[in-house]
Parts: structure tokens; C-alpha cells; sequence
């Protein structure tokens, strides 16, 4: 029996090193072969994707207030712990063009569903020249619906904490190619990747379970437990 080989995601670049979703964080992930990079999108106030994960800008930089509030020009004076600037997605993108690494964008919509936001993000990775296709996802299921009437081709994942019953049919009518779960789920034939998963034992349990993916803060700690 052959089973599939868990890809093992950079959790917002490698957190344990380098301030999240920094760009300094994600050319580090790219040096050090990473399988994978797990990065969040929001739009400012005109219209910009950029990576960070929080709706606000407080925890991760100097500056306060709601990412929606600020013109883009006014965001990237506001630096992360390493002095680097909240990065623009078209500056990750540019980053990772060509590169052999495979990339999970998580739309941050469920809090604010940003304006278009599915549409201008799919746009800009069309024009960039990804090794991979990209893997989208969102805790706000209206935005993966969104993004299957944009592309019908594209891969959609659903993000959520809780257990997904009739998990098939789920998948079925709403058109996902897999599911990102924050505990294992015993499902066959289905694509499932797990977040955020930084505990040795359980990344362990989780491989000789040949989940699709794992989501972690230390991925280069993982990658040497899925090589024993």
C-alpha cells in the first residue's frame, strides 16, 4: 500500500526565529527547503493585499489600530521586531517566484470580509510564476465560495476547530479539495492537513497517520521527525 508523503508547512514563515510573516522569516523557510510556507492576506484601506495575521497591527509591530484603517503607505512605516515592514503580497510573491515550495494562502475574512479581496489576490498570483498552484484557505467558507466561482479549478481548503460531520458530502457541495483542521479526523481518501502542530509526539502521531499536511512553528524540527 503506498501512502502519500506529509508536506510539512512553515507556519507564517518560522516563528520560532524570525518574526512571523516577515519576509525574512519566508527567504528563510526558502534556504532551508521547507515543503511548504502558511501566510495570511488582508487589504488596507486602498485596496493592497499584505501578509500579517492579525486584523490589527499591535502585536506583531510598533504601530496600533485596524489593517482596514490604514492606506498601504502609512502601513509599511510600521515595523516588525526585526525592523522589516509589514510585507505587500506582491513583495512575497516576488520572493517566492520559482522557487520549489509549495504555498498556503489563508484569506483572512472571517472577521472583516474585505471588499473583492478574493479577486484581487487570485489575480496577482496569476500573474506570478509559482512552482505549484496555490492552496487557499479560510476559516469564512463565503470567500472559498467565492474564489470556485472565480476558478473552478482552484484548490479550496476550509479551516475550522470543530469536528466536520458528513465530512465527504461537506467537501462535495462546496466544491474543497481538502480540509486544515486543528485536531485529526479519521477520513479516507481525503486531503487534511493539521494546524498549528509543534509538540514532537503529536507530529508523529500525525505522520504515521500520512495526513497530507502539517502546519508548524519549527518546520525544520518536523522535517527531522519525518526523516527518522
Amino acid at each position: 500500500m503506498s501512502y502519500q508523503k506529509t508536506l510539512i508547512f512553515a507556519h507564517r514563515g518560522i516563528p520560532v526565529r524570525l518574526p512571523e510573516n516577515s519576509l525574512a522569516g519566508f527567504q528563510y523557510t526558502i534556504d532551508h527547503s521547507a515543503d511548504g510556507i502558511e501566510f495570511d492576506v488582508h487589504l488596507t484601506k486602498d485596496r493592497v493585499p499584505v501578509v500579517i495575521h492579525d486584523e490589527r497591527v499591535d502585536r506583531t509591530t510598533d504601530g496600533n489600530g485596524f489593517i482596514k484603517d490604514y492606506q498601504f503607505d502609512e502601513l509599511k512605516k510600521f515595523e516588525l521586531a526585526n525592523g522589516q515592514a509589514i510585507p505587500s503580497l506582491k513583495g512575497f510573491l516576488k520572493l517566492v517566484e520559482n522557487e520549489p515550495i509549495r504555498l498556503n494562502l489563508e484569506f483572512k475574512t472571517d472577521l472583516f470580509h474585505y471588499e473583492n479581496i478574493e479577486a484581487i489576490v487570485m489575480e496577482m498570483v496569476k500573474k506570478t510564476n509559482l512552482k505549484y498552484p496555490v492552496i487557499y484557505s479560510s476559516f469564512y467558507l463565503n470567500s472559498l465560495r467565492t474564489c470556485y466561482q472565480i476558478d473552478k479549478d482552484g484548490q479550496y481548503c476550509f479551516l475550522t476547530p470543530k469536528y466536520v460531520h458528513n465530512a465527504h458530502h461537506f467537501m462535495k457541495v462546496n466544491h474543497l479539495a481538502g480540509l486544515h483542521l486543528k485536531h485529526y479526523q479519521k477520513l479516507a481518501n481525503t486531503t487534511e492537513r493539521i494546524w498549528t502542530v509543534d509538540d514532537p509526539l503529536e507530529e508523529k502521531k500525525l505522520l504515521k497517520k500520512h495526513v497530507a499536511g502539517i502546519f508548524t512553528n519549527n518546520f525544520q524540527k518536523a522535517a527531522e521527525i519525518l526523516s527518522e
